[in-house]
């Protein structure tokens, strides 16, 4: 497996989703230094902003609560850069905003402080498909690698120019719909949309929405998927810890021994 996901022979790449803030980010530094002493390839790490017509409840709620900790793109773009120095595995694909946090800056100005900051590359959320050419272009006079997406049933053109674009990885939405849902038919037909996008990118293709447990990502292995992202799922392991005054970096390296058991687990104690 090439690029953002190294994972053990036969298995399959793993991506988790956080909001930047949420735990905060005084806890979330050794819960990404967890992460990366577990082997988890990549964290889509969000900048937070409110009202995500495209999310559901579970990442809604984790958006306002890192929000209402203070949590804004200077202090995420900080934290990136005390942090990047540190992991040796873990890659960070910062996810942002269009209308909230990326609009309001000369684009230029904002890829430059994302790839200064040592983020491994970007998503930008909600970009307006005209500007794809110009994100893809300064991406690259950057050397900032791009995260595109398409849905399963978006039209075949869309998808052959996520595929030609992505430069870090593809995100694959596996339904049309709000995240945290999965496919009712489950993810067998996404076989024939991987295999599409693999023939004409070249980058690996990872597939989110509604991937919840070690027999999603089993699924999405068999369907030839490099990568799964899990994310309402993950975020909702922190929040319950949150509430329920458990740790929320034991509540992570549980979820990934469960979600890969393949990957030993590691003692905590064992953790920088």
């Amino acid at each position: 497996m090439t690029g953002f996901f190294a994972s053990p022979a036969g298995d399959i790449g793993l991506a988790l989703f956080l909001n930047a803030g949420d735990p905060p980010l005084e806890i979330l530094e050794p819960l990404l230094l967890a992460l990366d002493a577990a082997r988890v390839d990549c964290l889509e790490l969000a900048i937070p902003f409110p009202d995500s017509v495209s999310d559901g409840p579970v990442i809604r709620r984790s958006a306002d609560r890192a929000l209402a900790n203070g949590t804004d793109p200077d202090g995420v773009l900080s934290f990136v850069a005390r942090l990047r120095p540190q992991l040796r595995h873990l890659k960070i694909a910062l996810f942002a905003d269009w209308g909230h946090t990326v609009r309001s800056r000369p684009l230029p100005d904002f890829l430059d402080r994302v790839s200064g900051a040592g983020a491994d590359a970007l998503l930008v959320h909600g970009l307006p498909p005209r500007l794809g050419p110009t994100l893809c272009e300064t991406a690259e006079r950057t050397g900032l690698a791009v995260v595109t997406s398409c849905y399963a049933s978006s039209d075949p053109a869309v998808m052959d120019e996520a595929a030609r674009r992505a430069t870090a990885y593809l995100y694959l939405v596996a339904q049309y719909g709000r995240t945290g849902t999965t496919p009712p038919q489950g993810f067998a037909a996404l076989a024939p949309v991987i295999e599409r996008l693999r023939a004409v990118g070249n980058a690996p293709v990872a597939v989110g929405f509604g991937v919840k447990e070690r027999a999603h990502l089993e699924a999405l292995r068999a369907v030839g998927a490099d990568a799964a992202i899990v994310g309402s799922a993950f975020v909702a392991r922190m929040e319950e810890a949150q509430a329920n005054g458990r740790d929320p970096v034991d509540e992570a390296l549980a979820c990934v021994e469960a979600l890969r058991p393949s990957v030993p687990a590691l003692p905590r104690e064992a953790i920088p």
